[in-house]
């Protein structure tokens, strides 16, 4: 019986002294020649439904500025008209139709387009109430959600409307030890269908992968590793207290008749 538990906690300790993980990103990278790639797979973020966006209107006319972004036009003593605005609001929900509800012109649809085909639908719409105006369209709910095992799980605004896998980890603290690097999935919902991918960062290939860029309502998520109680090789302090308790449990079974 002796025999049979000590060749258990052998094999035990050879283990966890020779597990070994990748915990490089890209790695299979050339050191030499690197790499290089025309950006491909970059799409245009496309308006969909409760989408939340900020439309700005700017014109020669004070007043038509105002107007249109959302101030009100009140009558004043004289023939001198006030601006007055309290606040100014210049978000936009898109509702489930696509639609917009914007001053003076009402429902504007903007679902599928992207920014500048919106902004070229919305200018097309004000020529008509304002003279040569500049229209600045921006997403106000450009999120993306990073969970798992990552240091600080959370959802990220991001004002840039642009952000790779790496970028979204990074602004998540990074993976922890447990995060498997080789099956990151990302989950995706666009024009009403629902799709995921898994990734692996440790090949060059993620690069070229539709979901490297990130688009708005993503989440990422990292996956644990099964054996999540026991630390990675990346903590040495780690697997010297295993390797030493596993060490001393050896050296009681050899001597357990002595001791007892």
């Amino acid at each position: 019986m002796k025999n049979v538990i000590l060749s258990l906690v052998i094999t035990s300790l050879f283990f966890f002294s020779c597990t070994k993980r990748n915990l490089v990103y890209l790695s299979d990278l050339d050191p030499v020649n690197g790499y290089s790639s025309n950006i491909t797979t970059l799409s245009e973020p496309r308006i969909q439904e409760d989408d939340l966006l900020s439309i700005t209107v700017t014109s020669l006319n004070p007043e038509s500025n105002m107007l249109f972004n959302a101030g009100v036009i009140m009558p004043s003593q004289g023939n001198v008209n006030t601006v007055v605005s309290s606040p100014i609001n210049e978000n936009y929900l898109v509702d489930k139709d696509g639609f917009i509800n914007y001053p003076v012109v009402g429902k504007i649809n903007l679902r599928g387009l992207t920014k500048q085909e919106a902004v070229a639908k919305v200018t097309e719409v004000l020529d008509e109430y304002v003279k040569d105006p500049i229209i600045n369209i921006r997403f106000m709910n450009f999120k993306v959600t990073v969970i798992g095992e990552v240091q600080q799980p959370s959802s990220f605004i991001i004002p840039t409307e642009k952000i790779t896998i790496l970028e979204a980890l990074g602004l998540a603290g990074d993976m922890t030890a447990y995060g498997k690097r080789e099956n990151v999935l990302v989950i995706r919902e666009k024009d009403g269908v629902r799709s995921a991918n898994r990734l692996n960062l440790n090949e060059k290939n993620v690069l070229d992968s539709p979901f490297y860029y990130l688009q708005q309502n993503d989440i990422v998520y990292v996956e644990p590793y099964k054996t999540k109680s026991i630390q990675a090789d990346n903590n040495p302090t780690t697997v010297a207290l295993i390797s030493t308790a596993l060490t001393l449990a050896t050296v009681l079974i050899l001597n357990f008749n002595n001791i007892f």
